[in-house]
């Protein structure tokens, strides 16, 4: 069985955090001091949670690197940032964006999705 000794597997979780975390970095800081996304945030008609939306970034970031050495805070962040990727994806659904446009929240939804069951369902 492929995930029946799980612990040969464990790098890919930390990859994962990692990968992750710098993306939400990234993010978090492009969505506050980014005049693109000063604009896309008034396209979606949600100019007034763009701050709020790029500090949960930054702190999902940062839950993930501190969820390098404490799995607790890496569940937490892992599942904060799948929803909220998952909100944006339905924001970007809604304002009827093309699916390529739409695809990266999904995509982080599912990966912090995926985060979040490797890391309470496989690693104690």
């Amino acid at each position: 069985m492929l995930f029946s000794d799980f612990k040969e597997y464990f790098w890919i979780t930390k990859l994962i955090i990692i990968f992750s975390g710098v993306s939400f970095l990234f993010f978090g800081i492009s969505c506050l001091f980014s005049n693109y996304m000063v604009s896309e945030f008034k396209r979606y008609h949600l100019e007034n949670f763009r701050i709020l939306v790029g500090l949960l970034q930054l702190m999902g970031s940062i839950g993930l690197f501190i969820g390098l050495f404490s799995k607790n805070w890496a569940i937490l962040a892992s599942i904060c940032l799948a929803v909220l990727m998952a909100f944006g994806f339905v924001v970007r659904l809604k304002v009827k964006d093309a699916f390529l446009l739409a695809f990266p929240s999904l995509f982080y939804s599912l990966l912090n999705m995926a985060l979040f069951i490797l890391l309470t369902r496989f690693e104690k």
